[in-house]
């Protein structure tokens, strides 16, 4: 039995490019809202307890996207509709257009979470649903005009205040306040929740800098636009986790190296510049790594990355050895070229992604504290385990109740209780695992999702979009001589391209999903291409007028469906 266990915390923050491509409108407000609920949240209980340690992981692209954010309300130029909204100065002229538009995005929220505790918010809600009676089988727009202006002026501020994390819920005096009232706010009382909002946006990036000056916490990255490395690379990478796989047509994602190569120098110029040093390691996006992947991010400067357990028990297997669980998974393995791996605890991510939120915040942590005690049991008593817990930031907290921050009191106030149970950063277990390291097989291409890449593509909507962007970037490499005598230009066909081979797109395509989800990410995909061909000054291809997949199920609470562990 070992006699301490080092445990690793990799909490990853990330969201798409949500911005129209030609008006910048934003097409969603996750970025934001996200950032209001839960990077404050997680700052705030890192804050609260110096003792813990753990990797931080943003995406640039998030990053680009709060700052604007924070731009847009520190000069009242705003670009998201949400936040028009709250602060619009004469909401009795709002058409009818805008108040179905303000019920659709101000009630689409976890309900049990996020409206029903609060009375005045679910009071809103309730009257809607009598006005509208949505079991009627046509809208009946003439009912909409009993929603006076000052109903959806407390509908809009409730809903920001919902989104807003519960660490500043209990120390914000202007967001105590604002909950206090319940009803009835003033467009000065709007103004204030927006400023408030605004601060928190701006004040993110400082906060994680300063923990991580302090050595209290490591801060990592991911390619710029959160490719999946592998796909760029080779989409027959798909294949060596499931041979069987569909593929797109055309065989590959044409220069897919140099576009990874660039995603990767934009990550790491963009965290250098944001914290003030350069990245020691990388979670790619997904998890999504192949040789030649981590190839790539042993010369971009990484020094470690991280992926997801079933790849590492494909990646053995494939080697003719046996995985074995206790004794494969809590050890940091290393590549031919000197790069550190680590791989997720899948069960212990999960049961924090999926399961605690159904538990009482005590019970699930007791819970957690005895699978530690469990994996230190099973190891040698001269062995010290390195677990690493690797999930989203994000949205695992929609479903828990107060945003989770019971749970993380009792979490963290637990470890700091226990002595032989240590929090650690990769960077740390760099260095105080060296010698447990072991030398990694050629690794079998997959992610954190099943070990595969089957979410990204091998589905006919998801092939389809693949070959509707490798048209594009066929078109882009042709234009490149052109491009280089307009400057102006190559910069918005490379910004394009580069929000174009992000991830997302790919996964939110198939009929597992949501149809309003899929709609708004094809429909985003598909504006960005022709903004491309448009920027290429090229006509767009007439097929970008037709919707990619229809997608089945129902919309999911706060933009995500299975993305509550790691997106």
């Amino acid at each position: 039995m070992a006699t301490a266990l080092d445990l690793v915390f990799l909490w990853h923050m990330h969201q798409p490019d949500y911005r129209a491509p030609e008006s910048g409108e934003y097409v969603l407000p996750w970025a934001y809202l996200h950032a209001t609920k839960d990077y404050t949240d997680m700052v705030g209980h890192l804050e609260r307890h110096p003792e813990l340690r753990a990797v931080i992981n943003f995406v640039p692209i998030l990053l680009d996207q709060l700052e604007d954010y924070a731009g847009q309300i520190a000069t009242g130029s705003l670009r998201d509709p949400l936040l028009r909204l709250l602060v619009h100065p004469a909401p009795d002229g709002l058409t009818r257009a805008e108040k179905r538009a303000a019920l659709a995005a101000c009630f689409r929220v976890n309900h049990a979470r996020a409206i029903a505790p609060f009375p005045a918010y679910q009071k809103l809600y309730a009257l809607q649903e009598i006005i509208l009676d949505p079991g009627a089988a046509e809208p009946d727009d003439d009912a909409l005009d009993y929603l006076s202006g000052s109903y959806f002026c407390d509908l809009a501020t409730w809903y920001h205040l919902a989104w807003i994390g519960e660490t500043e819920r209990q120390a914000n005096p202007v967001i105590a306040a604002l909950m206090a009232l319940g009803a009835g706010y003033s467009l000065a009382d709007r103004q204030n929740l927006l400023a408030t909002i605004g601060k928190l946006l701006a004040e993110l990036v400082p906060r994680y800098r300063a923990l991580a000056d302090a050595g209290r916490i490591e801060l990592s990255t991911t390619p710029h636009a959160h490719p999946i490395a592998p796909l760029l690379l080779s989409f027959s990478s798909a294949r060596e986790s499931q041979p069987d796989a569909s593929l797109p047509a055309g065989g590959a994602y044409p220069g897919g190296q140099a576009r990874l190569e660039r995603h990767l120098s934009a990550a790491f110029g963009s965290h250098l510049a944001r914290f003030g040093r350069a990245p020691r390691g990388v979670w790619p996006a997904e998890g999504a790594v192949s040789e030649p992947a981590l190839a790539c991010l042993s010369a971009a400067g990484a020094q470690w990355v991280a992926t997801g357990e079933a790849v590492l028990a494909n990646t053995l297997t494939a080697a003719g050895q046996t995985y074995e669980r206790a004794r494969d998974l809590y050890r940091p393995w290393v590549d031919p070229r000197g790069m550190r791996v680590f791989f997720r605890d899948d069960r212990l991510s999960d049961l924090i992604g999926f399961e605690y939120s159904k538990w009482h915040g005590q019970d699930a942590v007791a819970h957690f504290m005895g699978e530690l005690a469990q994996i230190m049991a099973a190891a040698p008593a001269d062995d010290t385990p390195l677990v690493c817990v690797v999930l989203d930031g994000e949205n695992a907290w929609d479903y828990y109740p107060y945003n989770a921050w019971h749970f993380f009191e009792h979490l963290y106030t637990a470890l700091a209780a226990q002595p032989s149970i240590r929090t650690r950063t990769l960077s740390t277990a760099l260095t105080q695992h060296a010698a447990r390291s072991v030398a990694l097989p050629p690794v079998v291409a997959g992610s954190w999702v099943y070990g595969t890449l089957s979410t990204w593509v091998g589905e006919a909507d998801k092939n389809r979009a693949w070959e509707l962007l490798v048209c594009a970037k066929q078109r882009y490499d042709e234009q490149a001589a052109d491009l280089q005598r307009d400057p102006a230009r190559a910069a918005r066909a490379e910004a394009l391209l580069t929000t174009l081979e992000g991830s997302d797109w790919f996964w939110w395509l198939g009929e597992d999903n949501p149809p309003a989800a899929v709609a708004n990410f094809e429909t985003l995909f598909r504006h960005n291409l022709r903004a491309l061909y448009h920027a290429l000054e090229l006509t767009p291809p007439t097929e970008l007028d037709q919707p990619l997949s229809r997608g089945s199920g129902a919309p999911a609470a706060g933009g995500t469906m299975r993305r509550s562990v790691l997106d």
